[in-house]
């Protein structure tokens, strides 16, 4: 049995982990939005492709995702693949992978995800503040 992707659920557990109130979504998608529209939109299982395109540039998050993330599959490989961290040590100590050139490049990430949320910090004060201007 295939089970379906919630794309709303999706849209809206993408919003949480960002942070975003219901409210900013409606803002940043523009004049006809509000924030009883997006509860109802993230209780759709499929959204047009337009919508998830302009939602996706709004979060900066990849269509894809919306249209692709299942949480049960995600959960059901991670309780596979580690079971209350049992496995052997030597599945980590003959890793093939450079762990020095891993750990840069992880290091590179968490800065470049560090400026980016500073980034999208100062864009929603400056959304803030023009709401309060207003």
């Amino acid at each position: 049995m295939e089970q379906k992707i919630h794309q709303g659920r999706n849209v809206k557990r993408f919003r949480e982990m960002l942070n975003i109130k219901q409210e900013a979504l409606a803002y940043d998608l523009g004049e006809d939005w509000n924030q009883k529209k997006i509860s109802m939109l993230e209780q759709k299982d499929v959204i047009e492709d337009s919508l998830l395109k302009q939602i996706s540039a709004v979060l900066k998050i990849p269509v894809e995702a919306f249209q692709n993330f299942d949480e049960e599959q995600a959960i059901n490989i991670i309780s596979n693949t580690f079971d209350n961290c049992q496995q052997p040590a030597s599945v980590f100590y003959n890793s093939t992978i450079n762990q020095i050139d891993q750990f840069i490049k992880l290091h590179e990430e968490k800065i470049a995800l560090y400026e980016r949320m500073l980034k999208e910090k100062d864009e929603m004060m400056a959304r803030l503040e023009k709401l309060i201007g207003k």
